[in-house]
């Protein structure tokens, strides 16, 4: 499943830093003629590949990235690039030559775990910076060309898309009546896609060898797991590549359009599909056994993945109690709160699981560990958990969650301003702790985005 992290910092490439005239133009036209001609199998891409402008904002948008100094296997940081002798313009250099040369080869893709919200650990493939700079490169060559066949039921890791229109499009759904939900769970999607089947699907739309093979090397890069020797995947692309996303979105395409088809559920179920990566949702005035045969046969016969079945759940959501959780949000069947009662609507708002999360990274950043740092930088790192949470929580009605978050930021911040002395913090004269703590910076509910 995606989780809010991935979501935060999921802007499709060319909408990190600004792209060249001519580069534009170039993508301009392959989404064009992908778009005007669906069958166009494009022959002429590696040769892009060799272009400065495009290394160059391959480079570009790797240093644009919050991981530019998280190293791969070979131990270097964008910041030790830029300072070597010979700085970016050696690397670029060095890499367009071998690619020149059809002597490209990427490296061993670094594995590390981060911590889930469930307390599992989640593998992360972290490329070297070249093999970055390669993968973003053919990223930015292939990205207009598959965007254009991707139907509008897709949302993830999309130019003009977000989660938070996914969200939009959930509620749409439910307001139309569309309340049997089959939400569905792929089990480690990035880690399961068999190779066989994602490449045979790029060459419905990619008939050039070269670029061909150059995927496949990324796909088949060893993984160094701990101090043990790398091993090759079976299958697989590992997540934290950067062409990883692209990639992804266009094998679960091949669900979407057979969903959409004349044979498909969305013609004789009328069902409505929404999907952001591999988080998706099936949603229908009545989730029968024929609408969950195609779903499960589609996915695991045809695709060969694997539903995990503990957490892929049938919702009636007109239930009492009954709840989705998509893309950090929750939506259910509400009373109203207006005074003296009123008619039931659809609320959506962050779920309870992203709200512990918040407070968790709160916590975090006004523990004991942080009474060195002074105060204004305790202030502003609260305040960037802050301001992406509610800027990505701002949809539906997020009210309530808003104003317990900040109180709780409040409170975190006054129990850190008593502890940081022996003596008692004191603010001035006639004005609150918690007062205080806006005034020193924290971010207020006025203030907060959205």
């Amino acid at each position: 499943m995606t989780e809010y992290d991935d979501i935060e910092d999921a802007r499709p490439v060319a909408g990190r830093v600004a792209v060249p005239p001519k580069l534009a133009l170039l993508r301009s036209k392959l989404g064009q003629k992908a778009k005007q001609e669906p069958k166009f199998r494009f022959y002429a891409l590696y040769g892009h590949l060799l272009r400065m402008d495009v290394l160059e904002t391959a480079l570009a948008v790797v240093a644009s990235r919050k991981g530019r100094n998280t190293p791969g296997v070979d131990g270097v940081t964008m910041d030790q690039i830029v300072s070597a002798e010979g700085g970016t313009a050696e690397l670029l250099a060095q890499v367009r030559e071998q690619l020149a040369a059809h002597a490209y080869r990427p490296q061993a893709v670094k594995r590390v775990y981060i911590e889930k919200a469930n307390g599992k650990l989640r593998p992360l493939g972290i490329p070297t910076i070249r093999d970055r700079v390669v993968q973003t490169a053919m990223l930015l060559t292939l990205e207009p060309i598959f965007d254009a066949d991707f139907l509008d039921c897709s949302h993830g890791f999309r130019p003009g898309r977000s989660a938070q229109d996914a969200v939009e499009e959930v509620h749409a759904n439910l307001r139309a009546g569309y309340t049997a939900v089959y939400d569905a769970d792929v089990k480690g999607y990035f880690d399961s896609i068999p190779h066989d089947k994602l490449m045979k699907g790029l060459e419905a739309r990619i008939s050039d060898g070269s670029m061909l093979r150059l995927i496949r090397l990324f796909l088949r890069a060893p993984v160094q797991d701990g101090k043990g020797p790398p091993q090759r995947m079976a299958g697989g692309t590992p997540q934290g590549g950067v062409i990883s996303p692209l990639l992804a979105n266009s094998f679960l395409h091949w669900f979407d359009r057979s969903f959409f088809a004349m044979s498909g559920p969305a013609t004789w179920a009328k069902a409505r599909l929404v999907r952001y990566a591999d988080d998706f949702v099936v949603m229908a005035r009545y989730v029968g056994r024929q609408l969950v045969g195609f779903i499960e046969e589609t996915i695991e016969g045809r695709l060969g993945l694997t539903l995990n079945r503990e957490k892929t759940r049938i919702l009636k959501l007109t239930e009492e109690g009954a709840a989705l959780d998509f893309l950090g949000y929750r939506f259910r069947w509400s009373r109203s709160h207006r005074r003296g009662g009123g008619p039931r609507y659809w609320r959506v708002e962050a779920s309870p699981a992203s709200q512990k999360r918040a407070r968790d990274k709160v916590r975090e950043r006004t523990s004991a560990r942080y009474c060195f740092m002074p105060i204004p930088d305790v202030i502003q790192r609260v305040n960037s958990v802050l301001r992406g949470w509610l800027q990505y929580f701002s949809k539906g009605h997020p009210a309530c969650a808003r104003w317990n978050l900040i109180r709780f930021a409040e409170e975190r911040l006054v129990r850190h301003l008593r502890r940081r002395s022996q003596r008692p913090y004191r603010p001035p004269e006639g004005v609150s702790l918690h007062q205080h703590a806006h005034d020193l910076g924290l971010l207020a509910l006025k203030e907060s985005p959205g």
